[in-house]
């Protein structure tokens, strides 16, 4: 059952009035557990700029609790109680995440994989003794990471057992980078085991960008030589991902953390020289694909309910423009190898399918390519095939492109107009490889042969997470050993 439609979420809590109170892109805002219209309860324009997640409404509805996430890295972000009736704040703990109120009287939280305990007096909303580290090995956010993974994995029941999962985010794993043919017939390239994350093959086809690191570590872009077999790393300051070559393959550009937010950057792919911003406004921008003629596409949560569509060219001005704006989510935009078509994921239908629209004029016209899901589009580089995921399966469409002399308007007149079709979508191989969020993990070869596919190791995101264990009776042993007045 639809509750409400909300966009980009940042953590929710369901609480005893059954009410649930959600952390958006632009507040805290409220939703009946029965559906309705959400209600606003703070705006982010008073959090000073912080990413608000995972907020608790206190017992009585005076008060709420959340996570104010001020930098990149997890660990400095803050545990915040707002009054809603004065709208006081007040930051309660430095350096930690995903707060609880405990009925015991106390705050729960998590650091570095460690779930900490303070004292806590409801009444006066204030903390009264020291943390106190009461479970070790709880999964969750730590270092530098993004809000995909944000949530740290423990909550308790009301009469007092406590559920974790075990050990450490899932995408520390090492993972190892294979060929497979049309057949799903695997090869290793020979790199070592690394926490491979999205890639991208040269122009020439002989070097490959990847990010290393998951989403609770630092991230880098590293450059493999197939030819050589070398591993070396580009950038030296996390966090940076995505990365995509430039169409003559002498710089990567790639997403890169900043105190503002996802700013796009680029360096030059030998690794001399400093780094340099393409954009600097601070958006959470999430760099996909690079034309020909160098724009860049990108996508990243704006004003309106959903992710949509931006470019910026690479020269010049470098000022962002909307190429696909609306209500729905629009990511992962990949510009044709001929500049003339975008592809890119939409949830418009009421799940993630995958269309193209005409480049760099989205207004001539729409295909879907299927109506069976799909995400991490990515196109043969001769242009004629469409490559996709559907869950395990690796997806391949065929492209026709017509040339029509039919203008679509009167300004236009004389405009050769493209007409596009796809054929019958096809499974090439079915297998276990690391995903993204919509985004490729993978790549294709410059015959259209081979894909460059991420494998997971033994501790990857196949097995774990591992192990969840149930503490009964924690509430006792917490009052125990973090003793509160009550």
């Amino acid at each position: 059952m639809t509750l409400a439609e909300i966009g980009p979420r940042y953590g929710a809590t369901w609480g005893a009035d059954d009410i649930i109170t959600l952390g958006l892109p632009d507040g805290i805002w409220q939703v009946s557990g029965s559906g309705g219209t959400k209600q606003l309860l703070i705006k982010s324009d008073s959090l000073d700029r912080a990413q608000v997640y995972g907020p608790e409404i206190f017992p009585g509805g005076k008060a709420v609790l959340f996570t104010a996430r001020v930098s990149p890295d997890w660990n400095a972000s803050r545990i915040v109680v707002q009054d809603l009736e004065t709208g006081e704040q007040r930051v309660l703990v430095e350096g930690g995440t995903n707060g609880r109120y405990v009925p015991t009287g106390h705050l729960a939280y998590v650091r570095d994989g460690t779930l900490f305990a303070v004292p806590f007096d409801l009444a006066r909303l204030e903390v009264t003794g020291g943390p106190v580290p009461v479970v070790e090995g709880v999964m969750g956010p730590a270092g530098v990471g993004n809000l995909a993974r944000a949530a740290a994995q423990f909550s308790f029941s009301r009469n007092g057992s406590l559920i974790y999962v075990v050990g450490e985010d899932s995408a520390q794993a090492q993972h190892t980078l294979v060929w497979v043919d049309r057949q799903g017939s695997e090869e290793p390239l020979g790199a070592p085991p690394r926490a491979y994350g999205q890639l991208q093959l040269s122009p020439d086809g002989r070097q490959m960008a990847v990010r290393i690191g998951d989403s609770t570590a630092t991230q880098d872009v590293w450059v493999y030589d197939l030819e050589r077999g070398a591993l070396s790393r580009l950038t030296f300051e996390g966090a940076k991902s995505r990365p995509m070559w430039s169409p003559d393959g002498a710089h990567i550009v790639y997403r890169s953390v900043t105190d503002r937010g996802g700013d796009v950057s680029w360096k030059a792919a030998d690794g001399t020289g400093e780094e340099e911003q393409i954009t600097t406004d601070g958006t959470v921008a999430l760099v996909s694909s690079i034309s020909s003629d160098g724009k860049l596409a990108f996508f990243y949560t704006g004003p309106t309910a959903g992710r949509d569509l931006w470019m910026v060219p690479r020269e010049g001005d470098r000022k962002s423009s909307p190429f696909l704006q609306g209500p729905f989510n629009e990511t992962s935009p990949k510009i044709s190898p001929d500049g003339r078509w975008i592809a890119y994921i939409s949830n418009e239908s009421g799940r993630n399918e995958i269309y193209v629209r005409p480049f760099p004029d989205s207004s001539r016209g729409k295909w879907q390519i299927l109506t069976d899901g799909g995400e991490a589009p990515v196109w043969a580089r001769n242009g004629r095939e469409l490559f996709y995921l559907n869950g395990d399966k690796m997806m391949a469409v065929s492209v026709e492109v017509e040339q029509a002399s039919t203008p679509v308007s009167p300004g236009q007149a004389g405009r050769p107009v493209a007409t596009f079709a796809a054929g019958t979508p096809r499974m090439l191989f079915e297998g276990n490889y690391v995903h993204g969020n919509n985004e490729a993990y993978y790549d294709v070869s410059l015959d259209g042969q081979r894909f460059l596919m991420v494998k997971p190791g033994e501790q990857g995101d196949s097995a774990a997470p591992q192990q969840i264990n149930v503490v009964l009776n924690w509430f006792e042993e917490l009052k125990r050993r973090v003793p509160a007045a009550q």
